[in-house]
């Protein structure tokens, strides 16, 4: 007897159907979750590790951009509309209304920095291909394990054309600010 499978279908969700969900109450309010590619992701949780590096980042990139760009710390970006996706640090357009209206969308970000611990995988391949998907220019990928940054340029539908470690000893500039200069150990954790 012969037997057919069929692949198997994914109803993919969007943006307005997950805000929706999260309105009705479906979300635990502790549950951490995040839509990309139509997907509903939970987020795990954040280790101490994890929240030193962001909370170095977001004090790092105030003091040095003061008002020049808005630091958005773990809020939503709308990719597109089956994307939103939280990241660790988002630099953002300044807003009059500071997006009381809208959640940051492409064109209004600069660059876009997740912190790994255990989500290396994810954050440097499903994520950098969503936001390559939705042309963000500028995105790193701090990992706080082998002290290193990831940064991901020259966006295409496909994935980003171009990867580049830099080790904790090597400066980076943004490509919307190439006169700030940040030492990838300003943003990692302090080592005792």
């Amino acid at each position: 007897m012969q037997t057919t499978e069929s692949p198997l279908q994914l109803r993919l969700w969007t943006v307005d159907e997950y805000h929706r969900m999260a309105e009705a109450g479906i979300f635990e309010p502790s549950e951490r979750v995040e839509l990309l590619e139509g997907k509903i992701i939970c987020i795990v949780a954040k280790g101490t590790v994890h929240r030193s590096a962001v909370g170095r980042t977001n004090k790092l990139l105030q003091n040095r951009l003061e008002n020049q760009a808005w630091i958005a710390i773990q809020d939503p970006v709308k990719l597109n509309e089956r994307s939103e996706p939280e990241p660790d640090v988002a630099v953002v357009k300044i807003d009059p209304l500071d997006y009381a209206d809208h959640h940051p969308t492409p064109d209004e970000i600069y660059f876009i920095i997740e912190v790994a611990d255990s989500s290396l995988k994810l954050d440097t391949e499903i994520k950098a291909k969503a936001y390559s998907q939705a042309g963000i220019k500028d995105y790193w990928v701090l990992d706080v394990v082998k002290r290193e940054l990831i940064v991901f340029r020259n966006p295409t539908p496909e994935g980003y054309q171009n990867q580049e470690i830099s080790t904790e000893h090597q400066k980076i500039s943004p490509l919307d600010f190439p006169d700030l200069e940040i030492m990838v150990a300003e943003m990692l954790p302090l080592v005792y």
